[in-house]
């Protein structure tokens, strides 16, 4: 099949070194997917114009589920009906995205014959993404989708999709299991993704490690990391392996055979100065050391985290949207996540309880915390103040109290103070 419409300015997108969207658009076009056809020449008109061509158009999605379709029309249908409506499906990954081939065939093979063929591995959040669906073929992809064994991801003012890095799986870094949180949570909270009834979205990210793999502490609304809480497991004699060349720093990463200045490289590096060097020996002071990996990861033969593991866990990060970017705020420095994870989950539950409340629309957890301060959520949550919650040291000197917060009111307050500095 050819192309339809004729597309100069997508077709400079193909012209630089790198792999064009348009290329594969025009494939499939080729192969003969009307959609994929109109979509390109929507595209083109969108460029022409310098405005998009798509609109809304109402709520669309699966019978039982608010969430898992995100609802796309064509507001020039006329010219391009193979994308009068153009529906994406968000379809719940597995934990760290491992797949078998055959199960990928199987959504292919579905997503063939029913959609527009195009797809996106993954979405920022997780999922497959399934772009370009028309309105009645989205109860027959769901049925198909199901029957295999898959279900739909979350969208709107909703959970959603939980996330997770390789884990113990695959890395040896890992201080949790990644796979089962992940899993758990998303089990779990099947009604949380599946039916919005929220301010706004919220996240989970776990991250097997404080390398932070899946960008959790910049991403999600709860981040969970993993970590230790007794001391680094030192190999003196590998430390001096690294110091002598015999062992190249970062696995490699920076050239083979060359000595490590552990000084200079480590030590000086290290946030807190919680490291020390005397040539022979590497001393951690522990009690100061913020997980933060780097001399692991510099000496991953030398040094390995603690063996009494746990997870981090941090609050409100986001992307700019009403408030700008946030990064997670620690909450509890150290919890067990240990199966079937009832502290964490009840922990949740009291958040989304204050959040749910509180909130206004379209304002995610952080906004909310940032609105009404750090110490309303915490005491929300019945936790207990601690220092690792502070973002920064106090910068105004004067501390402003209620009259009820003083003992005897402010105006006795002042007469005492008078009667003790008379003359």
């Amino acid at each position: 099949m050819a192309i339809k419409h004729q597309t100069p300015m997508l077709d400079e997108l193909e012209k630089g070194p790198w792999p064009s969207f348009v290329t594969d658009i025009k494939a499939q076009a080729e192969a003969g997917k009307d959609a994929c056809a109109d979509l390109l020449g929507q595209l083109e008109l969108s460029y022409n114009d310098k405005e998009g061509h798509w609109k809304h158009g109402g709520i669309v999605g699966v019978l039982g589920y608010g969430g898992g379709v995100i609802g796309r029309y064509s507001d020039v249908p006329d010219k391009f009906p193979g994308v009068e409506h153009f529906h994406t499906l968000r379809v719940n990954q597995p934990a760290s995205k491992f797949y078998k081939t055959e199960r990928l065939r199987e959504i292919m093979d579905i997503w063939d014959r029913r959609g527009s063929g195009m797809l996106n591995m993954h979405g920022s959040t997780g999922d497959i993404i399934l772009l370009g669906a028309f309105t009645e073929q989205l109860e027959p992809i769901f049925a198909e989708l199901t029957r295999k064994g898959w279900d739909l991801g979350g969208s709107g003012s909703a959970l959603r999709t939980p996330s997770c890095c390789v884990g113990k799986a695959r890395c040896e870094w890992g201080c949790i299991d990644t796979q089962d949180i992940c899993y758990n949570l998303t089990q779990e909270f099947q009604d949380e993704l599946h039916r919005p009834a929220w301010p706004y979205k919220f996240k989970f990210k776990v991250s097997g490690c404080p390398n932070d793999c899946v960008a959790s502490i910049a991403r999600s609304d709860c981040s969970i990391i993993g970590t230790w809480r007794d001391n680094i497991r030192i190999d003196q004699k590998a430390v001096a392996a690294y110091a002598g060349g015999e062992l190249s720093a970062n696995g490699g990463a920076h050239g083979q055979g060359t000595k490590l200045d552990i000084q200079k490289d480590v030590c000086d590096l290290c946030p807190t100065q919680c490291m020390a060097f005397d040539g022979k020996t590497l001393k951690i002071n522990d009690a100061e050391c913020t997980r933060c990996m780097h001399c692991i990861n510099m000496m991953p033969q030398a040094l390995r985290p603690g063996t009494d593991t746990g997870a981090t866990i941090l609050i409100g990060a986001k992307a700019p949207i009403l408030e700008g970017a946030q990064m997670g705020s620690v909450i509890i420095p150290f919890i067990k996540m240990e199966e079937p994870y009832d502290e964490f989950k009840e922990f949740v539950e009291k958040m989304w309880d204050w959040w749910d409340e509180n909130g206004k629309n379209r304002e995610r957890i952080g906004e909310l915390i940032q609105r009404l301060g750090l110490s309303a959520f915490i005491k929300a949550c019945e936790l207990d103040p601690i220092p690792q919650m502070i973002k920064e040291p106090r910068s105004n000197p004067y501390i402003f109290y209620k009259e009820d917060e003083v003992p005897g009111g402010f105006e006795r307050q002042i007469e005492d103070y008078r009667k003790r500095h008379a003359r």
